[in-house]
């Protein structure tokens, strides 16, 4: 029997937010999955943070080093702006634009078939 919950009451807010990053955890795997496999060794991650940010971060070994890459898109009424890795903001290119829209468009999909699935199943 665990006792901790009985010693340390766990409020309200404090289930929703672990639910909240629950759900972001599996949204995050679901997006790092869209473009194909995810090699073994590593972990890549696309997700949406909040209505208008989108993070992918990709981590891996490359000749005994980590290596880590994190780009936040930002998503402006005009535009979106990119930053990777603590650089200069970027105005995304038209293309790269277009990639970005498939890329929510397909997180999106595959998302809510997920939950539905989950829904289905519990």
């Amino acid at each position: 029997m665990n006792l901790l919950p009985k010693i340390f009451p766990r409020s309200e807010e404090d289930r929703e937010a672990e639910l909240e990053r629950e759900l972001l955890r599996i949204e995050s795997k679901i997006g790092g999955q869209l473009f194909g496999p995810v090699p073994k060794g590593h972990r890549r991650e696309f997700f949406c943070l909040d209505e208008y940010t989108w993070i992918w971060h990709e981590e891996w070994m490359e000749n005994g080093k980590r290596k880590v890459v994190t780009t936040r898109y930002e998503v402006r009424p005009n535009d979106i702006l990119k930053i990777q890795d603590g650089q200069v903001y970027q105005h995304l290119s038209e293309n790269e634009a277009r990639n970005f829209y498939r890329a929510v468009g397909l997180y999106s999909d595959h998302v809510i078939a997920e939950y539905n699935r989950m829904l289905q199943t519990a």
